[in-house]
């Protein structure tokens, strides 16, 4: 029987990283979502 081990744990770290960037590029665009939203927002008060 081979040993897999390092073909199994980068599978993992590949998995990791692409969550990890899902996540970030997730949470940059509901902040950029949020500043545009409050400009928004901010227009409509000053009517």
């Amino acid at each position: 029987m081979k040993d897999y081990t390092f073909y199994i744990a980068s599978a993992y770290g590949f998995a990791a990283l692409v969550v990890v960037a899902a996540i970030a590029k997730i949470t940059l665009d509901y902040r950029a979502l949020r500043r545009k939203l409050a400009r928004f927002d901010n227009k409509e008060q000053n009517r």
